[in-house]
């Protein structure tokens, strides 16, 4: 097996904000013409990354279990965020993190950073932030969970749809999807589902701050949805629950339920106001 490793305009620019040069596509639409043309037989995506329209002729063929869906904090001297003192500044580059650490974190600065996990990191180690918000999924597939100061719960800090899922993407119909089968995780395709299915009915992404958690619990799957104005004045959040079999349905239900609640006017609002 020979592994390619493809660098995505995404990956490339790393100095201007994601919602203003085009959203999460830019992390595998490069990935994406190269599976197309046959240049490569399968790609690995991250999940959070991926738009929930794929193109024409690709599809999502299974999912390994799920890393840690939660974000953290990495700060210098370990410190929690209740113990950071006023004006302390935060870096990240999320639109749904900023949000919810103004509710919740409102004595933080925030600051807006790009770059990969280890050049954010940097910037804490040499002093330039107090800290990051980054997945807690990376850390850990780094090796570097040592170097985490706090886990934020969902509760705190509800993560991006599908984050921790990586998504294996193949052609349409490819045979290969059957040698690749004993990767599957079915409780991570579940979480999956309902996650993308809330995405897909509010068409939610970078230019907007919207978050999705779904579990699998038993028989039962439990989703939680957000959706904020990009001042974090409103904010919109909801749950559901009900068969783990009906995740999709969930999903997209509960995206219903929350436009009806407001955030139909706050997206129009955030659409309006985009360059």
């Amino acid at each position: 097996m020979e592994l390619r490793v493809i660098k995505t305009r995404g990956d490339v620019i790393q100095d201007v904000a994601l919602a203003k040069i085009g959203g999460k596509g830019l992390f595998v639409k490069e990935i994406e013409e190269a599976l197309l043309k046959g240049d490569v037989d399968l790609a690995v995506h991250s999940m959070k990354d991926v738009p929930v329209e794929l193109p024409e002729g690709l599809e999502i063929t299974l999912t390994p279990p799920r890393e840690d869906p939660r974000d953290v904090l990495i700060s210098q001297n370990g410190l929690k965020m209740e113990a950071m003192p006023s004006g302390s500044r935060i870096g990240t580059g999320s639109l749904r993190r900023r949000i919810q650490m103004l509710n919740a974190m409102g004595h933080l600065e925030l600051v807006p950073i790009r770059g990969n996990l280890d050049t954010r990191l940097r910037k804490v180690s040499e002093g330039l932030l107090d800290g990051v918000i980054v997945a807690a999924a990376g850390m850990k597939r780094m090796g570097w969970e040592d170097r985490i100061s706090q886990f934020l719960s969902p509760g705190i800090m509800l993560p991006a749809a599908c984050q921790g899922i990586l998504g294996i993407e193949t052609r349409q119909g490819d045979p290969l999807r059957d040698d690749l089968a004993f990767l599957h995780d079915s409780e991570t395709w579940t979480d999956m589902s309902g996650e993308r299915a809330f995405l897909t009915r509010l068409g939610g992404g970078c230019q907007s701050p919207v978050a999705a958690f779904g579990e699998k619990e038993g028989d039962a799957y439990r989703i939680t949805g957000l959706v904020a104005s990009l001042d974090g004045k409103r904010v919109v959040r909801k749950r559901l629950s009900g068969p783990a079999g009906q995740a999709a349905e969930l999903g997209d239900r509960l995206a219903g339920e929350i436009l009806e609640k407001g955030g139909r006017e706050i997206l129009a609002a955030i659409y309006a106001s985009a360059p």
